[in-house]
This record gives structure tokens, C-alpha cells and sequence, in this order.
């Protein structure tokens, strides 16, 4: 059985990790499924929901299926690293629709999302300190980009719950919806991501997922991307539309 359910809403892919038997925990198939249906996502579809199914987003990795062995340990990491590396340097922005839980990985997953729509009950750890373990999945770099350096470091270290509230107050999500509501809002935000300019999307991630990111670097960045979006099609529809005062068709143009 599949671990990740694919469905297409015009623009807008849905992936769905599917294994709701232990709480969509990832084992080592599991990640490379889901490598895979990210990467043939940001190919074929504009914008990206990723979603769990049943009542958790994902309870994190698959901890019967850890080995101490260094060797599979190493294997393990290099898949989810390159899952986050998909993630946060890809071309397509993604969404989160975050019900019951994101836990350890699965809370790694949510923060290297563009958006994350959460509902009201919806609870988040970083959980690895539980078990002994440092972050993995990325999350020492998308999490300070979320909350900040300092609550990050109070986050992983004491690896306390906290419930989706706070989860917005302090950064980790940016919408609370009712319980159940999560997808279908998550959808409605992709799907106005999608008809945004794509060249623009994936200019502005890049941007800031680009390893300078000092003031210099930045800047001689931001100057080479805006160089080739002017050079562009979809500048000369938005520009045309504007002077037009109509809305920008970025989809067909």
C-alpha cells in the first residue's frame, strides 16, 4: 500500500501521508515515497498541500524501525535530508494541513512548509530529546526561521507540547481553522498560491533559501532574480494588467 495518496485539485497537488495505523510515523520507505511524490509534484502541479490522514499529521519517524547501526542511521538521515532540501529549495510553494499532531519529523515537515493551517486542537512537539536524540529533518534551520533562535533552543531542549494557540502566537502556524477545516483551507490557500506568478514563487523562495544570507549576498541575489523576472513573460502579463487595470492571468500566460 501506498504511503502517499496523490490527488490533483486543478493546480494544486494534495499529498497524503497514509499511514494512519502508527500515526503516519515515516519509516525508511516511507521517506523515499514521499521524496519522490514531492519531487514529481513540483514538476507537474503549481502549488502543494501536504496533509496526514486520519487523526494525526505525523507523529514523527518510525521508531521501531531506527537502528543504531551507523551505516543505516546515515541512510536514514540522507533521505529526510533530502526531503527538507526538496522542500525548502524546490520551485512550488507548499501548504500544511496540520490536524491532531505534528510531532519530531512530522513537526520538521510542517516548518519547512511555505504555510501551515492548523486546526484548534492540533498539538506540536519537537519530541526528539524525548527519546535522547538531537533534531533531524532540518529542523534546527526551519524552526529558528519560525520562532526565533531562543525559543527554538527552548523547544528542542525541553521538547514540551504546545497546543496549535501557541503555535500561532509564536510562529509555527500562520492560520487556525476549526477542527476537521485544516485540508479544505490549506486547498483554498494553495490553490491562490497557484495562480500567483510562478516564476515570482519560486524566485522568492530561493531567495531566501540561498545559504548567503547576509546583506551583500542578499542584495546581489535579489538583484539577479528581479533581472530575469523583468526579462520575463509573466512581468509583462502583470505589468499589462496592471496599466489595463484588470487582474494579472499568470496561469495562461
Amino acid at each position: 500500500m501506498s504511503a502517499v495518496v496523490v490527488e490533483d485539485r486543478g493546480p494544486v497537488r494534495v499529498l497524503t501521508i497514509d499511514r494512519p495505523a502508527r500515526r503516519n510515523a515515516l519509516d525508511l520507505d516511507d521517506r523515499l515515497e514521499l521524496l519522490d511524490a514531492l519531487k514529481t509534484a513540483d514538476r507537474e502541479a503549481r502549488a502543494i498541500v501536504l496533509t496526514g490522514a486520519g487523526t494525526v499529521f505525523c507523529a514523527g519517524g518510525d521508531i521501531r524501525s531506527m537502528s543504531q547501526d551507523p551505516e543505516v542511521a546515515r541512510q536514514r538521515l540522507e533521505v529526510v535530508n533530502a526531503v527538507v532540501r526538496q522542500m525548502v529549495t524546490g520551485e512550488r510553494p507548499i501548504v500544511a494541513a496540520v490536524e491532531g499532531g505534528a510531532f519530531g519529523l512530522g513537526l520538521a515537515l510542517a516548518s519547512a512548509c511555505d504555510v501551515v493551517v492548523a486546526g484548534r486542537s492540533a498539538t506540536f512537539s519537537t519530541s526528539f530529546a524525548k527519546i535522547g536524540l538531537a533534531p533531524d529533518t532540518g529542523l534546527s534551520y526551519t524552526l529558528p526561521l519560525r520562532v526565533g533562535r531562543g525559543r527554538t533552543r527552548e523547544l528542542l531542549l525541553t521538547a514540551r507540547t504546545f497546543d496549535a494557540t501557541e503555535a500561532e502566537r509564536i510562529g509555527v502556524v500562520e492560520t487556525l481553522v476549526d477542527d476537521g477545516a485544516a485540508l479544505e483551507a490549506a486547498a483554498a490557500a494553495a490553490t491562490a498560491l497557484a495562480e500567483l506568478s510562478a516564476p515570482m514563487v519560486a524566485g522568492v523562495r530561493h531567495l531566501l533559501a540561498q545559504p548567503d544570507q547576509s546583506l551583500e549576498g542578499l542584495l546581489a541575489a535579489e538583484a539577479d532574480t528581479q533581472v530575469e523576472l523583468l526579462g520575463g513573460p509573466q512581468f509583462a502579463e502583470g505589468r499589462a494588467a496592471f496599466l489595463e487595470r484588470r487582474r494579472p492571468d499568470f496561469l495562461n500566460s
